[in-house]
């Protein structure tokens, strides 16, 4: 198995201002560069585009073959290097979607070092961030070996890895840096045109034309009504049954899905109102097997199972508070939003992997799906309470091989009507 070195930079000009990051992946045997990848990410700050970088830099990796593979992760940010070592904690809530994707994106391959680098060691990822804000600044867009092609019309270009070679070197996923010739043959291809970035769907190559690359949809199935939800009351690790009408909702979104876009697995929470949802998708669907998946259960609400929110906020006005201010926080004797935020997430990367390329019914519980619904329009936690998740409504979210995440639709109750 190889092993490799990232390094990675961020910088914003403004702070917050024009930001953009950039990486290199080498061979840690010989240094040789394997792959280059930047892009201007808009008004950032310095933080955001640090951590974009590091982001960027595990996914080149995972690109050239990577999982399971030795990674030395070098970077000049100490903020960065240090939270995702485990040894400062991370205040700034905005930085935590990026810092729990990047960790998501270690935990595939053996990272064996977090280390902080002066500037002048880093260089060569710092310049490629600034030849992509450099780009941005005059309308354009970051290719290989720091030349720039006109942006598309979405003003952006995905920050795909590139093969390390000559200017013209093709744009598009990581692949293991060849001889010259290799390099010739790419740059007058299809591949050599700019990738751009449409609304954060997969790339593009050589125009508009159709994503090149195959999704794994997810469609987010919220189970139907119970006793509890019909009185608003806290429903986590509980295990009501469905109500009658909940029964009859489960089954008119089962109908949706199987004259829709029929799934080709059915992934299900262990509880009975998600696993009666799900059942009745099964049906619908000619008998699909239910795979019950731990990681899809809603959050354990503790003391406050069956309590309404009224009720809480009079038995326990200080833990509300501080549950409602912090996502660290726990109810009493339950679970905070930030342990079942990385329970999804780590729920999220296995199912995408094991089932690439396929349509997967989720069949779950309201904050579960609203995690991956933020995860994926990477929102901050603060997003839990802008959302809104109606019983047995559907959303769905399509899965890039490159790591894009694309939502299509959300709160989808138009099967109720």
């Amino acid at each position: 198995m190889p092993s490799f070195v990232i390094e990675a930079d961020g910088g914003s000009r403004g702070n917050p201002g024009p930001a953009g990051y950039g990486a290199v992946v080498r061979d840690a045997a010989d240094g040789q560069v394997l792959a280059e990848v930047a892009e201007a990410i808009g008004t950032a700050t310095n933080n955001v585009a640090e951590y974009r970088g590091l982001i960027a830099g595990l996914r080149a990796v995972l690109d050239l073959g990577g999982d399971g593979a030795s990674v030395a992760v070098r970077m000049d940010s100490k903020l960065v290097v240090e939270q995702m070592a485990g040894r400062w904690k991370i205040k700034n809530e905005g930085l935590r979607p990026l810092a729990d994707e990047a960790a998501g994106l270690a935990r595939r391959l053996r990272v064996t070092e977090w280390t902080w680098i002066p500037r002048e060691r880093n260089a060569h990822a710092d310049r490629l961030a600034n030849e992509a804000m450099d780009a941005a600044a005059k309308g354009l867009t970051w290719s290989a070996g720091g030349s720039a092609v006109p942006s598309g019309p979405s003003g952006t270009a995905l920050g795909s890895a590139v093969p390390a070679g000559p200017s013209g070197t093709a744009r598009g996923s990581a692949v293991p840096a060849g001889p010259s010739d290799r390099a010739s043959a790419l740059s007058g291809s299809p591949l050599a045109t700019a990738s751009a970035s449409v609304g954060g769907q997969a790339p593009v190559t050589g125009g508009w034309r159709p994503p090149t690359t195959t999704s794994t949809t997810f469609l987010l199935l919220r189970h139907g009504e119970t006793p509890l939800s019909v009185e608003r009351r806290f429903s986590g690790t509980g295990d009501p049954e469905l109500t009658p009408t909940g029964l009859d909702q489960a089954a008119r979104a089962a109908a949706r899905l199987a004259t829709g876009e029929p799934p080709d697995v059915i992934v299900s929470s262990p509880l009975k109102r998600a696993r009666q949802t799900a059942e009745a998708v099964a049906k619908a669907c000619g008998g699909l097997d239910v795979e019950i998946d731990e990681g899809l259960r809603e959050t354990d609400f503790g003391a406050w199972e069956g309590h309404t929110f009224t009720e809480i906020q009079r038995r326990w006005p200080g833990e509300l508070a501080a549950w409602l201010a912090d996502p660290a926080v726990a109810p009493p004797g339950g679970e905070s939003f930030g342990v079942a935020a990385r329970r999804v997430q780590r729920t999220r990367d296995r199912l995408v992997e094991r089932y690439e390329g396929r349509t997967i019914a989720l069949v779950s519980h309201v904050t579960p799906i609203k995690m991956l619904l933020r995860f994926a329009l990477l929102a901050p936690p603060a997003a839990l309470y802008r959302l809104h998740l109606d019983l047995a409504c559907l959303s769905r979210i399509e899965y890039y091989v490159d790591g894009q995440a694309v939502v299509k639709s959300m709160n989808d109750t138009s099967h109720l009507r």
